[in-house]
């Protein structure tokens, strides 16, 4: 699917609980706190540290991260790197 496409569903569906697989496999869990035509962005669910940064990566021009995300962080995820979203169930996150 397009990225103006999952823009569309992350923008209609803030404060949702959603799954992000991206195209290095990766998943992410977390609750849908903004989006813009570039990046959806996730309050983390599990509190887990973002990929750690080196040339290229994802927390390239990202510092202080330590063994979790501090409160209220967010992750940014490239709308061009989505592979699959799916939302879940409510009772998830409680």
């Amino acid at each position: 699917m397009s990225a103006s496409h999952y823009y569309d569903l992350c923008s209609k569906n803030i404060g949702k609980a959603v799954e992000i697989r991206d195209i290095h496999g990766q998943v992410h869990r977390g609750i849908i706190d903004k989006c813009d035509y570039d990046q959806v962005y996730l309050r983390p669910l599990d509190g887990a540290a973002p990929p750690s940064s080196g040339p290229g990566g994802p927390g390239m021009f990202f510092w202080g991260f330590g063994p979790g995300l501090a409160a209220g962080a967010l992750l940014g995820i490239g709308l061009g790197s989505i592979v699959a979203l799916s939302f879940l169930p409510y009772p998830f996150f409680w």
